[in-house]
């Protein structure tokens, strides 16, 4: 059941909306979303490696991943959760240290499709320069990477 890419539309110039559909139920992806140990399994490139040293997923609540590439190089990214309904519904601020200031808010919908889950990110950007510049960087391609790692853990 899980779509092998994820479909990404431009909505408006500084939304971007990426929908996927996963053979696992609602409760099963937020864990996915929710569990640090988890996310660290998933998130990111496969070539590198993720650390989740926060995960406080409740409003008010910090995140932030490392990514370490094969040469040692760190990417951080991090945010604050400002509303989650477990099982549903997941919103978040999203920044890159690399590019500080450019702060991303992204919606995580966990909507129920048959026995499966259909995600939906929206993405509402600063800018349409912040846009243009992440589409720019193959975030569609990285998003689809995330996500086929997702879809291989939640058949384990």
């Amino acid at each position: 059941m899980s779509n092998s890419n994820a479909t990404g539309t431009r909505t408006s110039e500084t939304e971007f909306v990426m929908e996927r559909t996963f053979a696992a139920s609602p409760e099963r992806v937020f864990e996915a979303y929710a569990d640090p140990d988890q996310v660290a399994q998933w998130w990111g490139q496969r070539s590198n490696t993720t650390t989740v040293e926060a995960n406080d997923v409740r409003p008010g609540g910090a995140w932030r991943f490392v990514q370490r590439d094969a040469d040692g190089n760190a990417y951080e990214f991090y945010g604050e959760y400002l509303e989650v309904v477990p099982n549903q519904k997941v919103v978040y601020t999203f920044e890159f240290a690399g590019f500080p200031g450019h702060v991303v808010t992204d919606t995580i919908t966990f909507v129920p499709d048959g026995s499966g889950t259909r995600l939906i990110a929206a993405s509402r950007y600063a800018s349409k320069d912040d846009l243009d510049g992440m589409i720019s960087t193959g975030m569609e391609a990285g998003a689809n990477e995330s996500w086929d790692r997702l879809a291989e853990l939640l058949a384990r």
